[in-house]
């Protein structure tokens, strides 16, 4: 189950949990089913991490079969301008060709590194949108946790009450 999701799940059984007595902002639940809920969430959200993680590594491969890409361009381009330079009817014409494909290869590569960072951002940038709101999501649940801590305790009524199961 996706975390915001839980999370979600969890205010919800927050709000519908059985008020205290004589308290509107105090109620009780389940600890039990709260603590498994919050267990189970944690045992989620490593895997999201792994797959930012993941992300990286293939942004790292991709970035460096870019690279090899490029270089293999560059030698190739290097060594056919290498090639007709040494041809003395056609040096000028060799260094222009040479030059041309060195050029489209740099542009090659800078266009596949453009490329490989757009990717890796808009993947990262969806990740991090991700992250953000299921902080966000925990924040308020964690607030109305506080907030409900702070209104009053029922502590001395508890003994004096049935368990609620």
């Amino acid at each position: 189950m996706d975390p915001l999701d839980r999370i979600d799940e969890l205010i919800a059984i927050l709000e519908q949990a059985r008020s205290v007595p004589m308290s509107r902002n105090n109620c009780m639940v389940d600890r039990g089913e709260m603590i498994a809920a919050l267990d189970e969430m944690r045992a989620d959200l490593p895997a999201d991490l792994r797959r930012a993680a993941a992300l990286l590594e293939e942004r790292d491969k991709i970035m460096d079969a870019g690279k090899r890409e490029a270089d293999r361009i560059i030698s190739e381009g290097e060594a056919e301008h290498a090639r007709l330079v040494s041809v003395n009817e056609i040096t000028v014409s060799a260094e222009h060709e040479g030059a041309r494909i060195i050029g489209e290869a740099r542009a090659e590569a800078q266009r596949l590194r453009e490329e490989v960072d757009d990717y890796v951002d808009t993947a990262l940038a969806n990740f991090e949108q991700f992250l953000t709101r299921a902080l966000a999501s925990i924040e308020r649940g964690r607030d109305k946790m506080h907030a409900l801590r702070e209104i009053g305790t029922f502590a001395g009524d508890e003994a004096e009450r049935p368990l609620p199961f």
